[in-house]
């Protein structure tokens, strides 16, 4: 499994410390510095079952500099939602972890990090 964090949020930091404590086989991706390409973006939103929308970060200086919130949240939309998160990977919610079994989930919470846990057991 991989998880994508950034070192200085405390929801990354528990996500480490709970995957650390279980004894978890994961690499860690600081995607601040290896940002994701758009197509892995759209490769983890397929697998999050969710919108470049839903995993925003729309409080963030950039989000409010592009106007994000009055953008568009529509299939037209998707691709100029997904180049700004590609642009701009502090707008790219954390962590998010991909499972083993092909899910991924944005792992805010312990439940959420026990799950991709669950999804990553053989």
């Amino acid at each position: 499994m991989e998880i994508w964090i950034n070192p200085a949020c405390s929801k990354c930091r528990s996500a480490l410390s709970l995957l650390d404590a279980e004894k978890a086989d994961y690499t860690v991706r600081r995607y601040l510095e290896d940002v994701p390409s758009e197509d892995e973006i759209r490769a983890v939103l397929e697998r999050l079952n969710l919108e470049p929308w839903d995993i925003t970060r729309t409080q963030e200086a950039a989000a409010k500099e592009l106007g994000l919130k009055d953008w568009p949240r529509d299939a037209d939309a998707r691709g100029r939602w997904i180049t700004a998160l590609a642009e701009h990977p502090q707008l790219i919610q954390r962590p998010i972890i991909t499972a083993d079994d092909g899910t991924a989930l944005v792992a805010r919470t312990e439940e959420a990090v026990r799950e991709a846990l669950a999804h990553s057991k053989s």
